[in-house]
């Protein structure tokens, strides 16, 4: 488990790090300190650039501290403006304010890209799925059924939404347990309308992990794959990858508005144990299962919330605005509070796995 985790957020952290790292140098800004973890250092050197590479104590994440980073908020201080102009002209807050954005936007942008690139590896060698979405049979409980659909149907549409294959509809059903769906069925050159219940079904993996997803019993006719270029395949990564954004998306809201358990909510813990039973099942399962972290990651970070990149974001664009960053006060009040709502969520989760897993050893 613990090889799992450190073989899934190691990388990850590194990467989203050096894509900070690496942009900042592009725009001239020196770097301080590049570091693998939090707290206290273990091991490090520092380069001819004056760059401090190092691997700390808690590995839950890291960071890359540019010149002049002399406060969380990375704002102008009298420490800052008292350094001599040629040093100050390489510090974070001297760039201008839509190479600050690239800079910090960098980092989840490339745990984005490390996920469009695993999946587009993985449709240039696999291919796509072009499974119509033809009703084939029903299961033994099936809303579809009873709802009025018959074998041979062809679903074109769900709540008004086209889609073209198995899949589309699979990811529109699973998502809404115990809700319901408008069905749009050609049936001979004629359209209908169905309203179909969405019967709520746990299920579990072979590691015992429940999900309750989203049935309504349809049969599909059989998997057929097509393969497919490199232009293509990443045409459908990206596809693929906003698809799961807009899942995780959904399955907040509804943890918000109390149509998901809390429970489903994972953390540090929970990704462990996950990592460690994705990398018992082959390395191929594996690195899917690190193309999605990886998405989290970069959906997590780009949360306007102070003391993330979108917490940072959020305020560029309030600076491009107005024409002038938010007074010093305010930042710095926002970034206390955006501190404690990680810290707090952090905690939160981390109780929510244990308790999670109790109850999974119970």
């Amino acid at each position: 488990m613990i090889v799992g985790f450190l073989l899934v957020l190691g990388p990850l952290v590194v990467l989203h790090e050096l894509g900070h790292y690496a942009v900042g140098r592009l725009c001239g800004v020196k770097v301080d300190v590049f570091s693998v973890g939090f707290g206290k250092e273990i091991a490090g050197w520092t380069d001819r650039r004056g760059t401090r590479w190092k691997l700390s104590s808690l590995p839950l994440g890291g960071y890359v501290q540019f010149a002049g980073d002399m406060n969380p908020a990375s704002q102008p201080s009298e420490e800052w403006l008292s350094l001599p102009p040629d040093e100050r002209a390489m510090t974070f807050q001297a760039k201008a304010l839509w190479q600050r954005s690239l800079i910090v936007a960098a980092g989840p942008v490339t745990n984005l890209l490390v996920a469009v690139a695993i999946f587009a590896a993985f449709f240039l060698a696999i291919g796509k799925q072009i499974t119509p979405p033809v009703v084939a049979g029903f299961a033994e409980q099936s809303t579809a059924r009873a709802a009025g659909l018959q074998i041979g149907d062809r679903i074109a549409a769900v709540d008004g939404e086209e889609i073209s294959s198995f899949i589309d509809l699979a990811q529109r059903i699973e998502l809404y347990p115990g809700g319901v769906a408008k069905l749009t069925v050609r049936r001979g050159e004629a359209a209908q309308t169905f309203t179909v219940p969405i019967a709520s079904t746990l299920v579990k993996d072979q590691f015992g992990n429940s999900t309750r997803l989203g049935r309504i019993g349809i049969i599909s006719e059989g998997l057929e794959w097509q393969k497919v270029g490199p232009g293509e395949a990443v045409e459908l990564s990206f596809g693929y990858c906003i698809g799961i954004v807009r899942m995780m998306v959904t399955g907040i809201g509804q943890i918000l508005t109390g149509e998901r358990s809390v429970r489903e909510m994972g953390g540090p813990i929970k990704i462990a144990k996950y990592s460690g039973e994705q990398l018992s099942l082959g390395p191929l399962m594996f690195v899917q299962f690190v193309a999605m972290i990886s998405i989290n990651l970069a959906f997590i970070n780009l949360l306007p919330i102070p003391a993330l990149d979108g917490g940072h974001l959020a305020f560029y664009a309030a600076e491009a605005v107005r024409r002038k960053p938010l007074g010093p006060r305010s930042q710095e009040w926002a970034y206390r509070t955006g501190i404690a709502f990680v810290l707090a969520l952090m905690l939160f989760v981390t109780i929510n796995d244990v308790a999670s897993l109790l109850s999974f050893g119970s």
